[in-house]
């Protein structure tokens, strides 16, 4: 793993956007995976100044997003379809078409696990996908216990999860108690992974993934296996 030390989140979200932006310039045709939650918002935000700026196109990209909330159809305002276009597709010259978010609002969630992880395999898999990790040291929301060789599938979301999320939700109650998440073993196809770790309530986590031992009782230790992993992490998150 290649990790990268930056001062704050400010600075990691111009670390993490000039990443991106190398990248789809470099290849203009890459299939892009994408997180949401507060840690790509930054992100997100510089890569769409500058798109504005200086023109860096995504007409020719493809995005798969990690996951969506089981009962959520994409225009509700916590669904992470809606969190996308707003936060990203709607600001930048992408076409929605190529954009897929799993449909969480499917009269069959598990049909629809299936057809999200076909849909990844006919366009060749994901070249560059953005990681966050949770306290709990999951991502997408593949919880501990998720085996290594899940595909996309549904999970019933942690308690400790929910909380991180009610923030978001007018309380606690409304956040849905499943979700439907790219698999651990569709995130390690990957071609290459950019994790994104910022804050001091991510100090553990980060500690954990760095040393500690690979096992499915944390998600994101995993990660070390892959061939191309990049972590650009504050210094909250690494303990300086």
């Amino acid at each position: 793993m290649n990790i990268i030390k930056v001062n704050d989140y400010q600075e990691m979200s111009e670390k993490a956007s000039q990443y991106i932006i190398d990248k789809v310039k470099a290849n203009p045709k890459m299939v892009l995976g994408l997180a949401t939650g507060g840690t790509p918002e930054g992100t997100y935000k510089r890569l769409i100044e500058d798109h504005n700026q200086n023109g860096t196109s995504y007409d020719g990209i493809a995005t798969f997003n990690l996951d969506e909330y089981v009962g959520l159809s994409g225009d509700h305002p916590q669904s992470y379809r809606h969190y996308m276009n707003e936060r990203f597709f709607n600001h930048i010259d992408i076409n929605k078409e190529n954009t897929y978010v799993p449909r969480g609002n499917t009269v069959d969630a598990e049909a629809e696990c299936e057809a999200y992880e076909a849909l990844m395999a006919s366009v060749g898999g994901i070249d560059l996908q953005i990681l966050g990790i949770g306290g709990n040291g999951h991502i997408g929301f593949n919880e501990p216990g998720t085996s290594f060789q899940s595909p996309t599938h549904i999970v019933d979301l942690a308690q400790s999860t929910k909380e991180a999320n009610a923030r978001y939700f007018a309380n606690i109650d409304e956040v849905p108690n499943q979700a439907i998440t790219m698999g651990i073993a569709s995130i390690m196809k990957s071609r290459e992974i950019l994790l994104l770790i910022s804050g001091e309530n991510k100090h553990e986590a980060y500690k954990q993934l760095v040393e500690g031992e690979i096992q499915e009782n944390f998600p994101a230790s995993i990660l070390r296996n892959h061939p191309y992993v990049t972590i650009i992490a504050d210094k909250a998150a690494i303990g300086e």
